[in-house]
């Protein structure tokens, strides 16, 4: 990967990021960022190809196709569970904390953090779409477009039968422990990281083997930062049952659930 293919990256993202804290002012939510950061990894992708628009390869259409679907469709999800909601809890603490120190705080501590990650883990993307000289499509390429479907389903799916599950009256305060939810207690998260473990298959072919700490990042956020671990800390006290579906299905990784203790 050349250097000016990073840099351009790097003001197509910060550019971006710069533009949303501007708006987050304005409209006082900061939450907007989680919108758009499917969304930055496409746009990312797209100017990438648009500024390398000579011979793209197979492998980089087949690529971008994938990561379009994926973070369009992030994006869409969040918008329309988000918007109704205001602010995430998460920055309206942070903006209590900091006052009015909040306003140029909130740039760095939000919008130059998720701007810095969405660089580094976009790295087997932009190594894939800018590259010409690769290897035809083959049995790697059919491994990773398998375990992107797989992903694709357990985070769409799980997304989508668990806004099912809270759209009925019924279901107030209950726990949804059917369908994916059976075999892991966030299938979304599961299939989000499968999906970056699927591009990072796409880049080894392409010569970016070495970028694996993307794929690894992905998963240690979403599993003991921002994903799993955060959400837990609030269920696990205040959901009725969720210590027993602690108890009896993974985390994380699907699996048949156990008998709790």
């Amino acid at each position: 990967m050349e250097i000016e293919v990073f840099l351009q990256a790097v003001l197509v993202v910060f550019s971006l990021m710069t533009v949303l804290w501007l708006v987050s002012l304005a409209i006082k939510n900061a939450s907007i960022v989680d919108i758009f950061w499917g969304f930055g990894f496409v746009l990312v992708a797209w100017v990438t190809l648009l500024q390398h628009p000579g011979n793209p390869s197979p492998r980089s259409w087949l690529l971008i196709g994938l990561v379009t679907i994926w973070g369009l469709r992030l994006a869409l999800y969040i918008l329309s569970r988000n918007l109704p909601k205001g602010e995430d809890f998460r920055y309206a603490k942070w903006r209590q904390e900091h006052g009015k120190a909040w306003w140029w705080r909130s740039y760095f501590q939000v919008f130059v953090l998720q701007g810095v990650l969405m660089l580094i883990i976009s790295i087997p993307l932009l190594i894939v779409i800018s590259s010409t000289a690769q290897p035809s499509l083959g049995w790697l390429d059919a491994a990773a477009v398998l375990l992107w479907l797989v992903g694709f389903i357990f985070e769409a799916g799980g997304d989508w039968q668990l806004a099912r599950f809270k759209a009925n009256p019924a279901n107030k305060g209950k726990l949804l422990t059917s369908g994916l939810w059976r075999y892991t207690r966030h299938p979304n998260y599961f299939g989000d990281a499968a999906q970056w473990w699927a591009f990072y298959l796409f880049a080894i072919l392409a010569g970016g083997w070495w970028t694996v700490f993307s794929p690894l990042i992905m998963s240690l956020l979403l599993r003991n930062v921002s994903g799993v671990a955060l959400l837990e800390k609030t269920l696990v006290d205040s959901k009725p049952g969720y210590r027993q579906y602690v108890e009896s299905t993974n985390a994380f990784i699907p699996w048949f659930p156990r008998q709790p203790k």
